[in-house]
C-alpha cells in the first residue's frame, strides 16, 4: 500500500503468504475504489473466499456493499475482517448492525459469515483471520488437480518496456510449464519465461500460485482464460478465430450505439462532444480509468473515448490527438520526454496525467 500513490490500492495485485502455521494463502488484493468495480468482479470470479475488509471507524461504504454484491454474483463465500480495530473512533458493534441490516447473515447473528476484528497496524487479531480463512477453507473441502493441462486466469497484464506484453495470471489447476504453448483470450504465445511473485524465475506453476507470463504476443485482457495447446499451429488458429468473433462483436456494439446517438440527437438540445485518448500502466487500470470517464456522460456533454491503450504517451498518440481534436489522459504512467511534451504544445493538446483516480475524474469533470 505505501507504493501505490494517495495510498489507496489502484492495482490488483496477486501475491502468496506464508503463515506461521505452515499454510500458505493467495492472496488477491482489488481496488476499493468505486470506479474499480470491474476489477473486483474478476477478482470475485477467481477466489475461492472473499475477505471483505471494513474500516471500523468509516463502517460500510458504497464499495462495500458492491463487493458484497459482486460476491454473492460470484457464489463465493465471505469472511468479514473488521480493520483499524485499534483506533479511538473505531465502532466494531455499529459495523455488525450495518452488514446484518444489508442481508449478510453473521455468526453473531445465528448466520455463517464468520467476524474478526483485526489492526493491521498493531497486528492484532490476524492470527484470528488466518483461523478463520483456513476453517473455511476445510469446510468448502478445497482442492485442486496437479497433473495435467493447466487452466488459469489473467488478473492484470501490462507492457514491459525491455520484455514485452507480460501477463499476472494464477493457475486454478494444473501444472503450467514453460515453454508451452498458450491462447490467452484473443492472443497466442509459447511461455518465454514464468517469474513468480518475488520476480524469481520458475520452471512450472501449481495451482494457487500467482506468476508473471513472459511470451504471449499482444497484451491480453484482464479477466482472460489461459488454455494451453499442444502447438504452435493450434494456437495461432485459435487465436485468430478469437479475433475475428471478438472483432464481429466490436462492430456490431459499435453500431448498434450509433443508431443510439442519432435517435436522441433529434428532439436533445446540442451535447458537446469530450474526444479523450486514455494510457494506463496496465490493462485492468485502462479498463477502469475508461469506465470511470464515460460514466462523466451528461445531457451536455458526451465523452468519447477515442483510443485506449497501455504503457507511456507516444507520438501516435499526439497526431491521433490532432487528428480529432483529443485531450490525453495517462493515469499511473511516466513522465513523457521532452520532444513528446514539445509537439503536445506545439499542436495545443492538452496532457492530464494523474495517479490518483479521484483527482483524474475531479479535473475531467
Amino acid at each position: 500500500a505505501a507504493r501505490e500513490a494517495g495510498g489507496i490500492t489502484q492495482h490488483l495485485g496477486a501475491f502468496v503468504v506464508s503463515m506461521p502455521s505452515g499454510a500458505s494463502i493467495t492472496f488477491l488484493d482489488t481496488p476499493g475504489h468505486a470506479a474499480f468495480s470491474a476489477m473486483r468482479a474478476r477478482g470475485a470470479a477467481i477466489t475461492d473466499i472473499v475477505v471483505l475488509v471494513v474500516a471500523a471507524d468509516d463502517g460500510v461504504m458504497p464499495q462495500t456493499l458492491e463487493a458484497m454484491a459482486h460476491a454473492k454474483a460470484a457464489n463465493v463465500p465471505i469472511v468479514v475482517a473488521i480493520n483499524k480495530c485499534d483506533k479511538p473512533a473505531a465502532d466494531p458493534e455499529r459495523v455488525r448492525i450495518q452488514l446484518g441490516s444489508e442481508g449478510l447473515l453473521l455468526e453473531d447473528l445465528g448466520g455463517d459469515v464468520q467476524v474478526v476484528e483485526v489492526s493491521a497496524i498493531s497486528k492484532t487479531g490476524l492470527d484470528k483471520l488466518e483461523e478463520a480463512l483456513l476453517l473455511q477453507a476445510e469446510m468448502m473441502d478445497l482442492k485442486a488437480r496437479i497433473d495435467g493441462p493447466a487452466q488459469a486466469f489473467v488478473v492484470e497484464a501490462r507492457l514491459d518496456r525491455g520484455r514485452g506484453p507480460l501477463a499476472t495470471a494464477i493457475v486454478k489447476a494444473g501444472t503450467l510449464l514453460s515453454g508451452q504453448h498458450i491462447v490467452v483470450g484473443a492472443e497466442w504465445g509459447k511461455i518465454r519465461a514464468i517469474r513468480d511473485t518475488t520476480g524469481k524465475v520458475s520452471e512450472l506453476a501449481s495451482p494457487a500460485m500467482p506468476v508473471e507470463i513472459e511470451g504471449i504476443k499482444g497484451l491480453p485482457m484482464a479477466g482472460d482464460d489461459v488454455v494451453v495447446v499442444e502447438s504452435e499451429e493450434r494456437a495461432r488458429m485459435l487465436s485468430s478465430g478469437r479475433k475475428k468473433k471478438f472483432e464481429k462483436d466490436r462492430l456490431h456494439k459499435v453500431s448498434g450505439e450509433g443508431f443510439d446517438i442519432s435517435d436522441t440527437s433529434e428532439e436533445a438540445p446540442e451535447r458537446v462532444e469530450l474526444p479523450i485518448i486514455v494510457k494506463a500502466d496496465v490493462q485492468g487500470t485502462v479498463q477502469a480509468v475508461t469506465d470511470a470517464l464515460r460514466s462523466l456522460n451528461s445531457s451536455q456533454v458526451f465523452v468519447n473515448i477515442v483510443h485506449v491503450g497501455v504503457g507511456a504517451i507516444s507520438h501516435s498518440d499526439i497526431d491521433l490527438a490532432q487528428a480529432c481534436g483529443a485531450c490525453i489522459v495517462g493515469f499511473n504512467i511516466r513522465n513523457h520526454p521532452s520532444d513528446i511534451a514539445l509537439a503536445a504544445k506545439q499542436a495545443n493538446i492538452k496532457i492530464c496525467l494523474h495517479k490518483v483516480i479521484y483527482h483524474l475524474l475531479e479535473e475531467m469533470g
